[in-house]
């Protein structure tokens, strides 16, 4: 059976939680910075919006930081506050990082004929059935 395979790549459901906590309220941010970097790219961002960021971006470390693509990932650097397009850079390697983890670790089993979290425990859960 396909589901009890070995998977090449493998997470946890804590990583998977964090993900699908995070990921839609980093898209929501994005989404602001974007438009804000629209109308002004060369602004300097103030303090309250690089502590909001990086609120979303340090929950997205946890999961990301020892991904292949978390060594180029970093919150905004809140002493030398950036400008919105530098923020936009940042997260836009953020948004990338999210992409290539949904793509490791959620597969889809035809099996089951849906898509799964490969995660540690749910091999754990199909492995004792």
């Amino acid at each position: 059976m396909q589901a009890t395979d070995d998977f090449r790549f493998v997470t946890t459901d804590a990583a998977v939680e964090i993900y699908t906590a995070s990921t839609p309220v980093f898209e929501g941010v994005l989404r602001e910075v974007r438009e804000l970097s629209k109308k002004k790219p060369d602004a300097t961002m103030n303090p309250s919006k690089v502590k909001l960021v990086n609120r979303v971006l340090k929950d997205l470390l946890v999961i990301l930081k020892d991904e292949p693509a978390g060594k180029y990932l970093e919150e905004l650097d809140d002493d030398k506050l950036p400008q919105v397009s530098d923020a936009v850079l940042t997260m836009v390697q953020f948004e990338s990082a999210l992409k290539a983890f949904r793509a490791r670790y959620l597969v889809y089993l035809t099996d089951f004929g849906e898509s799964h979290w490969i995660t540690k425990e749910i091999l754990a859960y199909w492995r004792n059935e």
